[in-house]
């Protein structure tokens, strides 16, 4: 190679790894942007029949349905733990519409999309034309943003309304061909193979967002960093492509370009036009066209076009969570993959004589790979979910062996359960140990020691800096000043991380509702917490696992649980902590003077006949009085309070009198009550939740 071309490899190299930069910040700063805009509403959708207002509004709407229901979490955790008892019961457990319990899915109107919600789930298929009323409300946000509300959930779908439906009608049922081979695939695997071994093999070929994989195999990929064999991505697409064109070598090049075309547009149908599958079409249709007419296709400027018509076409695709991962992904592999190659290959032990040997020629490929995706996507994966799965990289380097001949023979048995059903059953028996051993592997990571990293969600404007500085580290020949700048920007970030995971917290999150709202009390010190809950319901306790993981708390040091009825999901608030006092479930409530404590984090009962109580964070010390009850039992005691003081209601003037009286609407720092502020001009000392929303206070 003449100095000539080297020069103008590493020339265009620079540019791809300028552009990737490019394409990295773009969609960081997009995605921060996203969080803030709120999202747009379209002319002649529901929720301009609301008027302005919340709802509810009796409402009629008629349109097509956007997807099979979607069990509640409630019906389908106990779906997923029932075992059915045929492998035919399985397998229309896992495919037919669930005919019990509460259910939802989308509804496109002639303008606009709104969420269905039924309180027993109908049989109802994708595509089928209804007419539906009910009480249209518009989604509520979630009370904090380490929540996921459904407002937040389903603004990058377009869906601002919801309709708890009380009246259906079957207008249509068109034909559905595709989907009804979608279902009849994963169904004829499932009922061949199980649901969990069956639906990983629907899920290595039509993705598992199309495919009804149990709760616990989603939780075990994605906690053991192996998700990404579930996802259709371009991975399946290259394994498949890969197939075709080594049986199409030995045809003229058209018909070699018709079957890979087949292949392509096959993979399109069956997966769905989601955005990460969308981007690898396009990608290796362009890719294959280029490597056929011999010419050479230049990757990341490839990417770039790819990310821009498809953003111009469906803006929505930025805020998939999965498209940007998918791109970010695939730029690092592009960039990255190949320098962390040369690099572990040369900390490696050589060959005889010199020559790579197993050791560089296997084992470095296998560790960059996957390596060069988690570091790239480690911003967006702190941005989204402020959760690292530790053992990526090992858990794809023992896993990925087995993809490629998993994935091949998942669509052959894709083909033997549409053409010739009845060889099923027999030949699963073969491919069954594969498909077992993968599930191990996931299982096994996935229950190790840390195998989730909870470093909390960091501040937007840290994760900026963060990414940032990783650039800096990952592309050193791309500028100096940034690689200086990114070993000074790194340690900053995470200083001050660290400094917000460690601070001193009180966190109050509210929601009301007819039964006078749930309340969440949050303290926090020294990275621990601790949780105080007005409600047992696993609604509550789903939240406190959210709050947990965004605040960077693996486990609370105990949970205090005051709803008088027993939890339906005792086992959900255990496994948060391991000392758990619910008065609900016949425990003795705390009696004046008894504590629940912590080092740093104490709950005290002050009266004997109510629910009043102090609580310490820290240097924080906190009244708390969440019902009426609680506040006339503490004026007995003639005490004066802390510094902090919380009312699990709105107070009357009468009672606002009495505080004053008592000194707490005085000298006092923090004044909190849960539920609607006073309309008044006048300022008042009390800070207010909202009907839904969110107060914290923050020590050193």
């Amino acid at each position: 190679m003449t100095a000539a071309q080297t020069g103008r490899q590493q020339a265009e190299a620079r540019r791809g790894q300028r552009l990737s930069v490019l394409l990295l910040t773009a969609l960081v700063v997009l995605s921060l942007a996203l969080r803030l805009r709120p999202a747009a509403v379209q002319p002649g959708d529901p929720l301009l029949l609301l008027q302005g207002g919340e709802g509810p509004q009796p409402a009629l709407l008629s349109g097509s349905l956007l997807e099979d229901p979607r069990l509640a979490p409630q019906a389908a955790a106990t779906t997923s733990t029932s075992t059915p008892t045929t492998a035919a019961a399985a397998a229309t457990a896992a495919t037919a519409a669930p005919t019990a319990g509460p259910c939802k899915l989308l509804l496109q109107t002639a303008r606009g999309r709104s969420e269905l919600a039924f309180r027993s789930c109908p049989e109802l298929r994708q595509g089928w034309r209804v007419r539906v009323s009910g009480s249209l409300r518009r989604l509520q946000p979630a009370p904090h943003p380490l929540l996921a509300g459904p407002a937040e959930r389903l603004a990058g779908q377009g869906v601002h309304t919801r309709l708890q439906v009380d009246q259906l009608e079957v207008l249509e049922r068109p034909p559905t061909p595709i989907l009804d081979l979608r279902r009849r695939i994963a169904g004829r695997l499932i009922e061949a193979a199980g649901a969990e071994r069956g639906g990983l093999l629907a899920a290595l070929v039509l993705g598992s967002a199309v495919v009804p994989l149990p709760a616990a195999v989603r939780d075990s990929f994605r906690v053991a960093g192996l998700s990404h064999a579930l996802a259709a991505s371009g991975f399946h697409l290259t394994v498949l492509l890969g197939v075709v064109t080594a049986l199409g070598r030995p045809l003229g090049r058209g018909l070699r370009l018709a079957l890979a075309a087949a292949a392509i547009l096959g993979f399109l149908l069956l997966a769905g036009p989601q955005g990460s599958v969308v981007r690898a079409v396009l990608m290796g249709a362009v890719a294959l066209l280029a490597l056929e007419f011999g010419r050479r296709a230049r990757p990341i400027p490839l990417l770039l076009s790819t990310v821009v018509v498809m953003l111009w076409i469906q803006p929505a695709w930025l805020q998939d969570v999965g498209f940007q991962l998918s791109v970010v992904a695939t730029a690092g592999l592009l960039v990255t993959a190949t320098p962390l190659e040369q690099a572990i290959a040369a900390r490696l032990p050589a060959g005889r004589d010199g020559q790579p040997g197993l050791w560089r020629s296997k084992l470095a490929p296998a560790l960059a790979v996957p390596l060069a995706a988690s570091l790239w996507t480690l911003p967006l994966q702190l941005l989204h979910f402020g959760v690292v799965p530790v053992y990526a990289v090992p858990a794809n380097l023992v896993a990925a062996p087995l993809l490629t001949p998993l994935t091949l023979a998942a669509m052959a048995l894709s083909l033997v359960a549409l053409l010739l059903p009845a060889l099923l059953p027999p030949l699963v028996l073969i491919i069954d140990p594969l498909a077992s051993l993968l599930l191990a592997i996931a299982q096994r990571f996935a229950a190790l020691p840390m195998a989730q990293w909870q470093t909390g969600r960091p501040l937007p404007l840290l994760v900026a800096g963060f990414s940032l500085a990783l650039l800096g580290l990952l592309l050193p020949q791309l500028a100096r000043p940034l690689r200086r700048l990114a070993w000074l920007l790194l340690p900053l970030v995470l200083l001050l991380h660290l400094q917000l995971l460690q601070a001193d917290q009180l966190l109050l999150v509210h929601q009301g509702g007819p039964a006078g709202g749930r309340d969440l009390l949050l303290a926090r010190h020294r990275g621990r917490g601790a949780l105080i809950s007005s409600r047992s319901d696993p609604i509550s306790c789903r939240q406190a696992r959210q709050l947990a993981t965004g605040l960077g708390i693996g486990r609370y040091d105990w949970m205090l649980l005051l709803d008088p009825l027993a939890a339906t999901e005792p086992e959900c608030w255990r496994q948060q902590s391991g000392l758990v006092l619910a008065y609900g479930d016949g425990s003795q409530p705390l009696a004046a003077g008894e504590q629940l404590s912590s080092p740093g984090l104490i709950v005290q009962a002050l009266t004997m006949d109510s629910r009043a109580m102090r609580l310490q964070a820290g240097q924080q010390q906190w009244l708390l009085l969440p019902d009426r009850q609680s506040l006339w039992s503490w004026r007995q005691l003639l005490q004066r309070p802390p510094a902090g003081v919380w009312l699990g209601f709105r107070p009357r003037p009468a009672e606002r009198r009495a505080l004053q009286a008592g000194g707490v609407a005085a000298g006092r720092r923090w004044r909190w009550w849960s539920g609607r502020p006073e309309a008044r001009a006048r300022p008042t000392p009390w800070l207010a939740s909202g009907d839904s929303g969110s107060l914290q206070a923050l020590g050193g």
